[in-house]
C-alpha cells in the first residue's frame, strides 16, 4: 500500500473510531435511555423502522429479512438498542445493496445516535426529518444517489459529530446552518455538485478536525475563517474550482497533517514561516502558485508526501531534504526551479537520508548542472524516477546501477553526454527506460539483456553507435524499440527479430547500419510498425517479410536495396503506408498493391518498369509518388508518363536523359499543381459514404433540417466531443442524425474516419450506418452529418448508470453475457475479418447501443484507426476516454488492437462490479482492474454488483444451493476475463478470439442452469 492509499485509509479508520466509541458510550448508558422509556416509545420505535422499510424497494441480501413481527424489532439485523429500556440508538446498514429512498419517519426515532447507509442506492431527497434526531452523532449517508439540496435544518441535530453526504449528487450551496453544529468533527461531502462556495461562517465550527469536499464545482475562495479551526487534522478541497490566494493563517494551525488543495486556480506564493510540525502530506499541485518553495518545509520532519507540480515556482530548491526522512513521495515536476547555479542540484544529496522515498519526479523543472553521484544513494524502494525535459548535462552517475527498485527511469531530452552506463543491467526490475533526445555515445552495453522485464526502450536521437547488441534479444517483455537516429552500424542483430513480442514499433532508421535485412524479420508477426530507412542494408527484400501480417507502416526507404519486390508482401493486407524510395529495385509496380488500404506509397527513385496502376491509391497523385522511374508507362494523366505503346516509338527520337529531365520536370510541375489544386477545394475533395462506391440515399441540408425539426433541443438525444446526435425521421423511418461541430479542432479528421471505417465494414453487432451528408447549411458553412439507424433501447451507460429511466428493469446476468458476446463478436470481425483490420479507439458503454432485442451495436468509429494510418494521431496526448483507454498510450505508444482489449475488459468489470472506471474510489494507483483482481479467486463475490446477485431471489428447484455456486463459478470466470483482458501489458492480455471461446463457455453454463 502506498502512501496516498495510507492517507485515504486513515480517515475511514478515524471515522469508524469516532463512531465505535459514540456506540460504546451510547450502549452503556442505562439512565439517558430512561428518560421515555415506555410502551410508546418502543412503539414508535417499532413502527418508525417498518415505514424505512416499506420505502426500500430491493434487498438484494437479505438485510431486512429479520424485519418482521416473529422478533423483537431490538434483534432485527443492523438495529442495536440500549440496554435497558430497548429503545434505538443505531442503525447500521452500509454495503447492503438496498435500493429505494429513506423514510421521513426515520426522524420518529428519537433516542437514535448513529445512522450508517453508505454504500448503497438510496434515492430521492435527504428527508428533513433528520433535523429532529438531536441526539444524533453519527450520519453517514455517503456513496448513494440522493439527490436535492443539504437540509438546512440538519442544524437541529445539535449532538453532530461526524457528517458523511460524499459521493451522492446534491446540489446547491452548503447550508450556513451547518455552522451550529458546535461538535462536529469529521465533514466529508465529496464528489457531489454543490456550487457557491465556502461559507466563512462555518468558521464558527471550532470542533472540526477533518474537512473533505473534493470534487465539487465550488467556485469562490478559501475563506479566512479558517483560522478559528484550531483543532483541524486534515483539509482536502481537490478540484473544486478555489482561486485566490491560500490564507496565511491556515499555517498556523498546528494540528494539521494533511492539507490537500491539489486542481484548483490558487495563485500567490507560501509565506517564509509555516508552523505545521505535525504535517503528513502536503498537496498544492495542479494550481498556478508562484515564488520559491520555502525552507521551512525542511522543518516537516513528519512528512510522507510533498506534491507541487504543475505550478509556477521557481528560484533555486532549498529544502533540506535530509530533515525528512519519512519522504515517500516527491513530486516537484513542470516548474521553473532553474537558477542557473553551479550546485542547483546538490539537494539530491540531501535525499540520502529519505530511505522510505519510492516517488521522485522532477521533470520540466528548468533544472541545470550536472546529474550527481549521489543519485545513486537514494532510496532501494523508489520504483519512479522523472528527470526529463530539463538541461542537465554531464556523464550519467555509474551509481545509477545501485537504484536496484526502479521500474521506470526516464532521462529524456536533456543533454546527457558519453555511455549508457553498463551498472544499469544491475535494475533488474526496469520495465520502462526513455533516454531520447539526448547527446549520449558509444555502444549500447550488453548488460541492457538482463533487464527481463523491459517492455519500451527509447534511445532515439543521441549519438549511440557500434553494434546493436544481441543481448537485446533476451528481453522476451519488449513491446517497443525506438533505436533510430543515432549511428548504429553492423548488421540487425537475428535475435533482436526473433523477439514476437516487439508488437508496436521497431524503429532502426537513421543509421549505418549494413548487409542484408535477416530473413528472422518474418518472425515479427504481431509488428505494426517497422522503420529501417536512410541505412546502408542492401540484397532483396526477404520474402519472409510477408510473415509480418500485422504491419501497418513499412518504411525502407534509403538503402541499397535490389531486385523486385517480392510476391509473399501481397499477405500484408493491412498495408497503409509503405516506402521503399531510394532503392535499387526493378521489375513491375506489383499488381497486389492495388488491393491494399494504402493511403501513402512511395516507389520513386528506383528502376521500376512497365504499366502504373490506376486504382485504389494509384488514382490519388498526391498518395503515391513514382518519381525518378524512367522506365515506367501509363497510369493517371496526372503523371504525365507516356502511354504504354507509345514508348517504343519516341525510344530512339530523344536520348535517354533528355526524357529523364522531361518527366521529372513534369511531375514536379504536376504534382505540386495538385497539391495547390487538392488545398483549395478540399471541401470539395472530403470522402462521404455517397461516393464511395456503395448505393447509400442521397440527403440534404435541408432534409436533415427538417428531419430533426430545426435539430431542436427537443431532438436531441446525445452530445459528443466532436458532434450532437438528433432523433429524427426519414422517409418515414426513426434515424439518428450525428451531426459534426466543425469548428472544433478534430471534428474534420472525425468525420473522414467514420467514413472510411463505414465504407468498409458491415456486421450484426456493428450500428448500421444510412447516409451521410456533406454540404453547407443556410449560412454557407459547412456542414457534414452521418444518419444511422434509430437504435431504440439506449446505450449500455444508460442502462448501468442512468436514474433517469426509473421504468427500466436492471440488465440479468444472461443479458449481460449475451452483451458482452455481441461486443467481442464486433471485436473480432473488426480486428480480424474486415479489410482493412480496424482498431475500434474509443470503445466504452456510451459508444454500444441496445437494440429493442438486447442486441448490443457497436457505434461511434471517429477514433478509429486502419492499423497505424496517417488517420492515426501524434502519441502525445492520449486518445480515448479516460477509465477505457489502454495504459501503454500513455507512455507514448501507438494505437493497436490490444487496446481495444482493454476497453473490452474494463467494460466486463463495470458490468459486473456495477461501478465507472472513473469512480472516486479508484484513485491514487488503485483502479478497477485493481479492484476486481484482489478479489480472485475466492473473494469475487464481495465485488459483484447487488443487482446482479438479484437471481438468487427466483432460483426454484431443489439445487438451489449447487445452482448459486454454479453461478458464482460464471461470475469468478467473467471477473477472471476481465482482469486477463484489462492487464497493463499488452503482450499479456487475453485475445478477443479466446475472449469469444470464454464467454460461450459461460453463457452455455448458465442457459443449463434454471433460474
Amino acid at each position: 500500500m502506498n502512501s496516498k492509499q495510507r492517507i485515504s485509509s486513515s480517515s475511514r479508520i478515524e471515522l469508524l473510531f469516532y463512531a465505535l466509541l459514540m456506540f460504546l458510550s451510547s450502549s452503556n448508558s442505562s439512565s439517558f435511555d430512561g428518560a421515555n422509556g415506555n410502551g410508546n416509545g418502543n412503539d414508535t420505535d417499532h413502527h418508525a423502522l417498518l415505514k424505512i422499510k416499506s420505502m426500500i424497494t430491493q434487498d438484494p441480501y437479505g438485510a431486512l429479512t429479520s424485519w418482521n413481527n416473529s422478533l423483537h424489532f431490538c434483534e432485527w439485523s443492523g438495529v442495536t438498542c440500549g440496554k435497558r429500556h430497548r429503545r434505538v440508538i443505531s442503525i447500521a446498514l452500509d454495503s447492503q445493496g438496498l435500493q429505494g429512498s429513506l423514510s421521513p419517519h426515520v426522524g420518529n426515532l428519537s433516542f437514535l445516535r448513529f445512522l450508517s447507509l453508505d454504500n448503497n442506492s438510496f434515492q430521492g431527497a435527504i428527508p428533513h426529518e433528520l433535523g429532529l434526531l438531536s441526539r444524533l452523532r453519527i450520519l453517514s449517508l455517503s456513496k448513494n444517489k440522493f439527490k436535492g439540496v443539504i437540509p438546512t435544518n440538519i442544524s437541529g441535530c445539535s449532538n453532530l459529530e461526524g457528517f458523511k453526504l460524499s459521493h451522492n449528487k446534491l446540489v446547491g450551496s452548503i447550508p450556513r446552518e451547518i455552522s451550529f453544529l458546535t461538535k462536529l468533527i469529521f465533514l466529508s461531502l465529496d464528489g457531489n455538485n454543490l456550487t457557491h462556495g465556502i461559507p466563512p461562517i462555518l468558521g464558527n465550527i471550532t470542533s472540526i478536525e477533518e474537512f473533505s469536499i473534493n470534487n465539487n464545482p465550488l467556485g469562490g475562495s478559501i475563506p479566512h475563517s479558517l483560522r478559528h479551526w484550531n483543532k483541524l487534522k486534515r483539509i482536502s478541497w481537490r478540484n473544486c474550482n478555489l482561486f485566490g490566494t491560500i490564507p496565511h493563517s491556515l499555517y498556523n494551525l498546528s494540528l494539521l497533517t494533511h492539507i490537500w488543495f491539489p486542481e484548483n486556480k490558487l495563485n500567490g506564493s507560501l509565506p517564509p514561516s509555516i508552523r505545521l510540525p505535525r504535517l503528513v502530506s502536503f498537496r498544492l499541485w495542479g494550481n498556478q502558485l508562484t515564488g520559491p518553495l520555502p525552507p521551512v518545509i525542511s522543518n516537516f520532519s513528519r512528512l510522507t508526501e510533498l506534491d507541487m507540480a504543475e505550478n509556477k515556482f521557481s528560484g533555486k530548491l532549498t529544502i533540506d531534504f535530509a530533515r525528512l526522512r519519512d519522504i515517500e513521495w516527491l513530486s516537484l515536476d513542470k516548474n521553473n526551479f532553474g537558477s542557473r547555479k553551479a550546485d542547483e542540484m546538490n539537494f539530491i544529496d540531501s535525499l540520502n537520508n529519505s530511505t522510505k522515498l519510492e516517488f521522485l519526479s522532477l521533470h520540466d523543472c528548468k533544472f541545470q548542472g550536472v546529474l550527481p553521484i549521489s543519485i545513486g544513494n537514494l532510496s532501494n524502494k523508489l520504483y519512479r524516477l522523472y528527470l526529463g525535459w530539463n538541461q542537465l548535462h554531464g556523464k550519467l552517475p555509474i551509481s545509477l546501477g545501485n537504484l536496484v527498485g526502479l521500474s521506470l527511469l526516464s532521462l529524456r531530452g536533456n543533454q546527457f553526454t558519453g555511455n549508457i552506463p553498463s551498472t544499469i543491467g544491475n535494475l533488474q526490475k526496469l520495465q520502462f527506460i526513455d533516454l531520447r533526445k539526448n547527446q549520449l555515445s558509444g555502444p549500447i552495453p550488453d548488460a541492457i539483456g538482463n533487464l527481463s522485464m523491459l517492455f519500451y526502450l527509447n534511445l532515439y536521437s543521441n549519438k549511440l553507435e557500434g553494434d546493436i547488441p544481441s543481448s537485446l534479444g533476451n528481453c522476451h517483455q519488449l513491446i517497443t524499440l525506438y533505436l533510430h537516429d543515432n549511428k548504429f552500424s553492423g548488421k540487425i542483430p537475428t535475435k533482436v527479430l526473433q523477439l514476437s513480442s516487439i508488437s508496436i514499433r521497431l524503429d532502426l532508421s537513421q543509421n549505418n547500419l549494413f548487409g542484408s535485412l535477416p530473413s528472422e524479420v518474418g518472425d515479427l508477426k504481431m509488428l505494426n510498425d517497422l522503420d529501417l530507412s536512410y541505412n546502408n542494408l542492401s540484397g532483396t527484400i526477404p520474402t519472409s517479410l510477408g510473415g509480418c501480417v500485422g504491419l501497418s507502416n513499412l518504411y525502407l526507404k534509403g538503402n541499397l536495396f535490389q531486385g523486385m519486390i517480392p510476391s509473399s508482401l501481397s499477405f500484408l493486407k493491412g498495408l497503409v503506408e509503405l516506402d521503399v524510395s531510394q532503392n535499387n529495385l526493378s521489375g513491375q509496380i506489383p499488381r497486389f498493391l492495388e488491393g491494399f488500404p494504402l493511403e501513402y506509397l512511395n516507389l520513386s527513385y528506383n528502376d521500376f518498369e512497365g504499366e502504373v496502376p490506376m486504382i485504389n491509391v494509384f488514382a490519388n497523385a498526391s498518395a503515391f509518388s513514382v518519381l525518378g522511374n524512367s522506365r515506367l508507362c501509363g497510369g493517371i494523366v496526372e503523371l504525365g508518363l507516356p502511354k504504354c505503346n507509345e514508348i517504343s516509338k519516341h525510344k530512339n527520337k530523344f536520348p535517354l536523359f533528355a526524357i529523364v529531365i522531361l518527366i521529372a520536370s513534369v511531375l514536379f510541375t504536376i504534382t505540386y499543381l495538385a497539391y495547390v489544386l487538392l488545398k483549395k477545394k478540399k471541401r470539395k475533395s472530403q470522402p462521404s459514404l455517397s461516393s464511395m462506391g456503395e448505393q447509400f440515399m442521397t440527403v440534404s441540408y435541408n432534409q436533415l433540417l427538417k428531419a430533426t425539426n430545426g435539430f431542436s433541443e427537443a431532438s436531441l438525444i446525445g452530445n459528443g466531443g466532436f458532434s450532437s446526435v438528433y432523433k429524427g425521421i426519414l422517409d418515414g423511418n426513426f434515424v439518428a442524425v450525428k451531426v459534426l461541430h466543425l469548428q472544433i479542432q478534430g471534428a474534420q479528421r472525425s468525420f473522414m474516419r467514420e467514413c472510411e471505417a463505414w465504407r468498409n465494414i458491415r456486421h450484426r453487432n456493428l450500428l448500421k450506418i444510412i447516409t451521410s451528408c456533406s454540404s453547407v447549411d443556410f449560412q454557407g458553412n459547412d456542414f457534414k452529418a452521418l444518419v444511422y439507424e434509430f437504435i431504440p433501447n439506449g446505450s449500455l451507460h444508460d442502462w448501468l448508470h442512468s436514474s433517469e429511466s426509473t421504468s427500466r428493469t436492471r440488465l440479468n446476468l444472461l443479458q449481460i453475457i449475451n452483451i458482452l458476446m455481441d461486443v467481442a463478436y464486433a471485436l473480432d470481425y473488426i480486428h480480424n475479418n474486415c479489410l482493412p483490420n480496424i482498431i475500434h479507439g474509443d470503445l466504452k458503454p456510451r459508444n454500444i447501443l441496445l437494440d429493442n432485442d438486447m442486441v448490443a451495436h457497436v457505434g461511434d468509429f471517429g477514433l478509429v484507426h486502419f492499423l497505424g494510418t496517417s488517420y492515426a494521431e501524434s502519441s502525445i496526448g492520449i486518445k480515448g476516454t479516460i477509465g477505457y483507454v489502454a495504459p501503454e498510450y500513455g507512455l507514448g505508444n501507438e494505437m493497436t488492437s490490444i487496446a481495444d482489449v482493454y476497453s473490452f475488459g474494463i467494460i466486463l468489470l463495470e458490468m459486473v462490479t456495477g461501478k465507472m472506471p472513473i469512480d472516486d474510489m479508484f484513485s491514487e494507483g488503485f483502479s478497477l482492474h485493481k479492484y476486481a483482481s484482489m478479489a480472485l479467486p475466492n473473494h469475487v463475490m464481495d465485488v459483484i454488483d447487488v443487482n446482479i446477485l438479484e437471481v438468487y431471489q427466483g432460483m426454484s428447484g431443489f439445487n438451489r444451493e449447487a445452482k448459486a455456486k454454479k453461478i458464482e463459478e460464471c461470475l469468478a470466470l467473467m471477473v477472471n476475463i476481465g482482469v486477463s483482458c484489462s492487464v497493463d501489458f499488452p503482450s499479456q492480455r487475453m485475445d478477443i478470439k479466446k475472449v469469444v471461446h470464454e464467454l460461450r463457455h459461460i453463457l452455455d453454463t448458465l442457459q443449463n442452469i434454471e433460474v
